[in-house]
């Protein structure tokens, strides 16, 4: 039986927790996972707009472009021409928000 598949005693695993504390206050995490944003949460960035208000500029529900970001759904056709347009020349999307609005 390898030293890994034992069993840990109370002590044991209550040490193995205590450093395992004291090393994330240290600073020294075992990993971190970084998320980056789609393309279409970045177009959106880079207009400065909350999502609702990119969703209103888009004509679209604010639960749809959740969905967009979070990548359960993609945007297709015109969508997608958007959102290419809102990565490229953010100020024409605010520009429509204040036109509409």
């Amino acid at each position: 039986m390898s030293e890994e598949s034992k069993e840990l005693t109370g002590e044991e695993l209550g040490n193995k927790l205590l450093q395992a504390v004291k090393e994330m206050r240290a600073g020294k995490v075992a990993r971190a996972t970084k998320i980056a944003p789609n393309e279409v949460a970045v177009a959106r960035l880079k207009t400065g707009l909350s999502q609702s208000q990119f969703a209103q500029a888009l004509h679209i529900s604010a639960r749809t472009l959740q969905e967009w970001e979070q990548g359960r759904r993609k945007p297709s056709g015109a969508a997608k021409a958007l959102i290419h347009i809102a990565f490229r020349h953010p100020e024409i999307i605010k520009e429509e928000l204040q036109v509409d609005g």
